[in-house]
């Protein structure tokens, strides 16, 4: 097996696909990166097992057809390294493959092609085709929400969900809600709700641009795979019960806040400098025209703000995870954001004032 490709040529491929290499398997195939050469076409895979990347590149073709495995990181800090527009030749023989360009060559280990996981074959019953960039919307304005190691393991994921029209993100720790919405008048789906694992909808984040190009999004039992010209991503499903969501809304509140969403992230960016650094605990004491942010640490230090506000309702004082509250204005678009509140106790539920796209659900801390 003998191929030649322009440095360039296979790089994005080569990144695109290094995702998925498993970096710390007890596995050694699952660090190598799997070439298969047919024709004038090479395909490029990884997997960790639960995800599965593949992404394509044209070779010039100067053997048999073939396959080969070959260590992901080495291979890819050797082209990094290459100058721009190398001509790389790889010549795969036995267990090594030796890649050489201009005056430089290298020999790699390799190995056995037929011991490379397969995901096995499964047929999607949910299929439909979204803009990259509404997939992304999609799936930024929630996935800070997700459980990281959680025993609720169903809580290590994010929650996407189809029904009619209609395409939902949803994803919760526990301590926050974040739900998104992206309605398309083409679509006409089946009710599913799938559970993506965290690893999976980092990755897709990775992959995607915010260019309104269709991809399709093929739904199974067990998987979930993307299909776009460049690449095809498959992940694993999480086995598990995503939690009724639309019991823990809040449906009282009777106080709403309208305000700047810059000049409120600015405000509690600057407390949180101030707060205790395990807890990240914020005290907001809301007045009729002003509202005043109060931080302190164990060191007795604090801090406090004001911003004006219009809040023609009693005095109310709640406090927060600034983190959360932050993470939320951080993915709001809007130019104004909207609080929606009860009591101290009560959750707060904080979305953008015009998209209503997004919606937000953050629990009240004791402080």
């Amino acid at each position: 097996m003998k191929f030649s490709v322009n440095r360039e040529v296979l790089l994005k491929p080569l990144l695109l696909v290094s995702g998925a290499v498993e970096r710390k398997s007890t596995l050694p195939i699952l660090g190598n990166i799997l070439f298969d050469v047919s024709g004038q076409s090479l395909t490029l895979t990884a997997t960790d097992l639960e995800l599965e990347m593949v992404s394509y590149a044209e070779v010039e073709n100067h053997g048999e057809d073939g396959k080969v495995t070959i260590p992901a990181r080495k291979l890819l800090d050797i082209c990094k390294s290459l100058p721009d527009n190398s001509q790389l030749t790889f010549d795969a023989h036995d267990e090594t493959v030796t890649i050489s360009t201009g005056r430089s060559k290298y020999s790699l280990s390799t190995l056995s092609a037929n011991d490379f996981p397969n995901i096995e074959q499964w047929q999607g019953d949910v299929e439909f085709k979204l803009l990259k960039s509404e997939l992304l919307r999609l799936i930024e304005s929630t996935h800070f929400s997700m459980a990281n190691q959680d025993v609720r393991y169903y809580l290590n994921g994010m929650s996407i969900e189809t029904e009619g029209n209609e395409i939902r993100s949803v994803a919760t720790d526990g301590h926050r809600l974040a739900i998104c919405k992206i309605g398309n008048d083409a679509l006409s789906l089946p009710s599913r709700q799938v559970i993506v694992p965290r690893k999976g909808i980092l990755e897709i984040i990775r992959l995607l641009e915010p260019v309104d190009e269709e991809i399709q999004i093929f739904m199974g039992s067990n998987h979930i795979r993307i299909l776009d010209t460049a690449f095809s991503f498959t992940s694993k499903l999480v086995d598990g019960r995503f939690p009724d969501y639309r019991r823990v809304l809040p449906r009282n509140g009777d106080k709403v806040l309208t305000t700047d969403k810059d000049s409120l992230r600015q405000v509690l960016s600057r407390a949180s400098i101030l707060s205790n650094e395990k807890f990240k605990g914020v005290r907001l004491n809301f007045e009729p025209t002003e509202l005043k942010i109060t931080a302190n640490n164990p060191e007795q230090e604090q801090a406090e703000e004001l911003i004006e506000i219009d809040f023609p309702y009693e005095s109310l004082e709640i406090g927060f995870n600034v983190s959360y509250v932050l993470d939320v204005l951080n993915a709001i678009k809007d130019e104004e954001v909207q609080f929606t509140l009860s009591d101290a106790n009560s959750s707060v539920v904080i979305e953008g004032k015009d998209s209503g796209e997004a919606i937000y659900v953050v629990m009240p801390m004791r402080l």
